[in-house]
């Protein structure tokens, strides 16, 4: 099933159903084996790998989905390359919507979602990471909640490995992706550094995790089997495409 795409040029301004919710935006690559999630191969192949990214991104959606549901927010999925979107097709829930990504740099892409978006009609962005399945639907939804209430704020969700799996705004500020170690233990921190200097107020949601290598890929395991993470103060959602994965044998589970 294919699924909307939003153009923002084709954007209607007084959708007041839109500048009522945030879209709850998960930023995604298309999941074809050699091209996501490769430094999970090893321990996994570049097939598996690929295919434990499909079940992170359904997983993911359903969570948003769940959350979306009550009306204040809106599930889509902000893709790459263009060209690709039937790699999405029965992936996601029925009511996603789907935009393009652009720009070269990972900073400016991100930039370019929140103001593609924005421009949509849409009153609040969160752009969510496709590497956390197992992100607490209450962290989505305090999220949402923080960007619902009068003036200007960005929220982060911070990881454990020093990024963040969550960013959300009211306003595309370039400020907080300019000059950004990205792929680094410090660009959460820097973030927080951009905003702080642009006198911007910030709300921090739970400390959670992404899965990009061996390491995490064992946090994540030993969570499916009911061990949640150490540094974790909430349940994680139940990610049951993840959990199928990696307990028919394809990520280290037993049964």
């Amino acid at each position: 099933m294919p699924y909307p795409i939003l153009n923002p040029a084709e954007a209607l301004p007084d959708d007041t159903t839109r500048r009522s919710q945030c879209a709850m935006t998960i930023m995604a690559k298309a999941p074809r084996a050699g091209k996501v999630k490769t430094r999970l191969a090893p321990p996994l192949t570049l097939e598996q790998s690929a295919a434990l990214n499909l079940c992170f991104l359904r997983d993911t959606a359903e969570n948003l989905a769940a959350v979306c549901a009550g009306g204040s927010a809106a599930g889509l999925v902000c893709y790459t390359p263009v060209g690709d979107e039937d790699a999405f097709d029965d992936l996601l829930p029925e009511e996603f919507q789907m935009i393009a990504q652009r720009g070269d740099a990972f900073g400016e892409r991100l930039l370019g979602a929140a103001e593609d978006i924005l421009a949509c009609g849409f009153g609040a962005v969160c752009l969510i990471d496709s590497d956390s399945p197992t992100v607490p639907a209450v962290a989505f939804e305090q999220a949402i909640a923080a960007l619902g209430r009068p003036g200007d704020r960005v929220v982060l969700g911070p990881s454990q490995d020093g990024g963040y799996y969550l960013i959300g705004l009211k306003v595309a500020h370039p400020e907080v992706f300019d000059r950004i170690t990205w792929s680094t233990g410090s660009v959460l921190a820097e973030t927080l550094e951009r905003a702080q200097d642009a006198g911007i107020e910030v709300v921090l949601l739970p400390l959670w995790y992404d899965v990009d290598d061996a390491e995490t890929l064992s946090i994540l395991s030993a969570e499916m089997e009911g061990k949640g993470p150490v540094f974790a103060t909430l349940p994680g959602y139940a990610a049951p495409h993840t959990r199928r994965f990696l307990t028919n044998g394809h990520g280290g589970l037993q049964g």
